[in-house]
């Protein structure tokens, strides 16, 4: 598609406002790798407000470190000051699935500590149209098949993504219009993972397909969306990490908390999901009668599902859950675990919850249990642990 056409700075700016909105400065921060696609929002950023850049180096390919440091030189050309952050993978199944999760994780770490509440991504309409295809083979519904939303949250961040109705080609021409160069990354076309394989399948005739079934989706995904919303609206979220509903829940708005409390990655799958409120275990979350602590059902994470024990450092996430801050050094934060049973006299939680709550050890000596006020309220002032979901409770993709 030699022809296509750039994208001009008006038509950028109505992409933008239609997802604001934003600061009067229009400070942001833009995920950029390196290739066409986020080099080219990057330089319309730099038309429309004030970004701040972020490169992940995962570290995967012997070059990667020199590219990255090639993409900041050319950011720096644009004026757009950059860092790179280095994420720590080790081979590995599911390499690509967990990369992405670590390249995320990163991003949204960098927004909260640069008080930047955005985070813009390149997807673009080709990426759209592949999304869609993938969830349409795996049996996804309405929501699913939606597509990437434009803005959704996450923790303190949104995640814009303005340039889903672009064609990728047009990103290109607008490169090319400026004279700019970018970074091809052999591993968007490599036959070894599952949209490499689908990017070479599709034709322009699937894209199309795709893209029309996300529109004729979009309004169904609206719909269910205010149904959850009314039925999120009654369930009780408590800063230890679970949650109370009163009464049952639709699979969508179940899966949107399960997934919150869970602290996972991804949505619990599909096929394990039914309307209600069975006594059950799901995607590493306890279901079950709430007892003492009312009428209604528990959800809570499976003790036996907590993550390990982490370095206690500042803005450090454990569990997918709880952030923590201002711990002294040489601490670690992880699960309470056998020590619960020494609170079960002051707590009325109940031992499932007290044995996931997040415990500063130095050691194996326990020194503090925040959400418990151990030692006494004075020594927990200092450090803060707060629950921190990789994911609200909230089913936009």
């Amino acid at each position: 598609m030699s022809g296509a056409a750039p994208v001009l700075d008006d038509e950028f700016a109505a992409l933008m406002a239609a997802t604001g909105p934003f600061g009067r400065e229009r400070r942001v921060m833009v995920a950029v790798s390196g290739g066409a696609d986020s080099m080219a929002l990057a330089l319309l950023l730099t038309r429309w407000g004030n970004p701040i850049a972020t490169i992940v180096d995962h570290g995967l390919r012997a070059e990667s470190a020199t590219e990255a440091a090639l993409v900041s030189t050319r950011l720096a050309a644009l004026g757009i000051q950059s860092r790179i952050l280095s994420a720590s993978l080790r081979p590995g199944p599911a390499l690509a699935a967990r990369a992405r999760v670590a390249r995320y994780d990163l991003l949204f770490a960098e927004c909260v500590r640069l008080g930047l509440p955005d985070l813009l991504l390149g997807h673009h309409a080709g990426d759209q149209a592949e999304t869609v295809r993938m969830r349409a083979d795996s049996g996804s519904g309405a929501a699913g098949l939606a597509g990437m939303a434009p803005v959704s949250y996450r923790n303190l961040a949104r995640l814009v993504r303005p340039l889903l109705a672009i064609d990728p080609a047009r990103l290109r021409a607008t490169l090319r219009h400026a004279n700019l160069s970018w970074v091809e990354d052999p591993t968007n076309h490599s036959m070894t993972t599952a949209r490499g394989r689908l990017r070479r399948q599709m034709n322009a005739h699937d894209r199309i397909a795709a893209l029309t079934l996300a529109a004729s989706s979009l309004a169904d995904r609206t719909n269910q969306l205010r149904v959850d919303a009314t039925e999120l609206a009654t369930v009780q979220l408590a800063p230890e990490g679970f949650a109370v509903s009163p009464g049952p829940l639709g699979t969508s708005a179940l899966s949107a908390l399960v997934w919150m409390i869970s602290g996972r990655p991804y949505p619990p799958p599909r096929i394990a999901l039914e309307p209600g409120l069975a006594t059950r275990t799901l995607h590493g979350v306890l279901i079950r009668p709430a007892g003492r602590l009312g009428p209604g059902t528990l959800l809570t994470r499976e003790p036996a599902a907590v993550a390990p024990p982490i370095e206690a450092c500042d803005e450090a996430v454990w569990d997918g859950r709880f952030r923590v801050q201002g711990a002294s050094p040489g601490l670690t934060l992880g699960a309470l675990g056998v020590d619960a049973a020494t609170f079960r006299r002051r707590s009325r939680l109940p031992a499932a919850i007290l044995a996931t709550l997040p415990a500063l050890r130095r050691g194996m000596a326990l020194v503090a249990v925040p959400h418990l006020a151990f030692p006494d309220r004075e020594a927990c002032r200092s450090v803060s642990v707060e629950m921190w979901p990789r994911r609200q409770a909230t089913p936009s993709a």
